[in-house]
């Protein structure tokens, strides 16, 4: 399959943003416009691969108070489930709202996009895809069986520990090496400096080699 990375602020949703997108052609303006290029860039696509799945990491809620909501998302997310996307992989934020301190404490959370899976899950009948510090295996069936999404994804949990998905599948949970909120998004921070990220949670040696090179 293939991912379309409508997330993050990127040039996707920032079509859909009506903080960014100030166009004031056929693109601009009222939200039937705004999605229009999405749309487009995912025909194009399906028009290119034929029946090969396509899948789009969608945003729900750029979490600024002049950006796309989920008012408006959710019509966003009905009209890409109608041209045919396979899932939709639901996320929260922006480069603008990430280091907000409040988005920095709520992203300390647990779960804490789920919200917005489970809002966007409501609206389509494609399957939607849960992310945002899934942490544990419990978090994630409960996630699963509340009906919140139809799957998980798993971004610095695995970075943290890649050995996740075979101790939670052994019940070895205890054994997981969690993604510490406390290290201030050192891997964030990296790939903001356009540097290899690393994980604080790795072993010394390895933090220790890759700050004397990438740092």
């Amino acid at each position: 399959m293939v991912e379309l990375h409508g997330g993050t602020g990127y040039l996707l949703a920032q079509f859909l943003s009506p903080r960014t997108n100030q166009r004031q052609d056929t693109y601009g303006g009222p939200l039937a416009n705004r999605q229009r290029f999405p749309l487009e860039v995912l025909a194009a696509v399906q028009a290119s691969v034929g029946a090969f799945p396509i899948g789009y990491r969608f945003l729900a809620d750029e979490w600024l108070p002049d950006g796309l909501r989920l008012d408006e998302s959710r019509l966003v997310a009905r009209a890409l489930a109608a041209a045919g996307v396979a899932y939709l992989s639901v996320m929260g934020g922006t480069y603008e709202s990430f280091f907000l301190p409040h988005i920095v404490e709520k992203s300390k959370q647990f779960g804490y996009m789920t919200d917005l899976a489970a809002a966007i899950r409501r609206e389509v009948s494609v399957p939607v895809v849960a992310a945002g510090r899934i942490a544990t295996g419990e978090l994630a069936e409960r996630i699963l069986q509340s009906g919140a999404a139809d799957l998980v994804g798993l971004a610095r949990v695995l970075w943290a520990d890649p050995d996740w998905v075979r101790k939670v599948s052994a019940g070895r949970e205890s054994d997981i090496l969690h993604c510490d909120p406390a290290c201030g998004d050192a891997c964030i921070q990296m790939v903001m400096k356009k540097k290899p990220a690393f994980c604080t949670r790795w072993s010394p040696q390895k933090v220790k080699e890759y700050k004397a090179k990438f740092a």
